[in-house]
């Protein structure tokens, strides 16, 4: 595995929780908001610069319920959308 593996969310990006741990992802410099289900909450949670998308996959099965054979696809998909909107990037674009 190599740094460049490893994604890490933006950190002028703010996490704001709500109840059900539904969660609001805002990133202050577009002013934009989104809301994120609880999965993908634990997900931007891994986006430490420390995890890999197998790595994510792997906690997800560990931490929660009924997690669908697909669910990667789901991941690959949410995690891309989060590189589209310059909420997450990689290691070493030292964010």
């Amino acid at each position: 595995m190599t740094d460049k593996d490893n994604l890490i969310a933006n950190p002028l990006v703010i996490l704001r929780e709500e109840l059900d741990d539904w969660a609001i992802l805002f990133d202050p410099s577009t002013g934009e908001g989104f809301a994120i289900n609880p999965v993908s909450a634990f997900i931007w949670k891994c986006l430490d610069g420390k995890h890999t998308i197998d790595d994510i996959i792997k906690k997800l099965h560990e931490n929660c319920d009924d997690v669908p054979d697909d669910a990667i696809d789901s991941v690959n998909e949410f995690i891309q959308d989060l590189l589209n909107r310059g909420l997450v990037g990689y290691e070493e674009q030292g964010f």
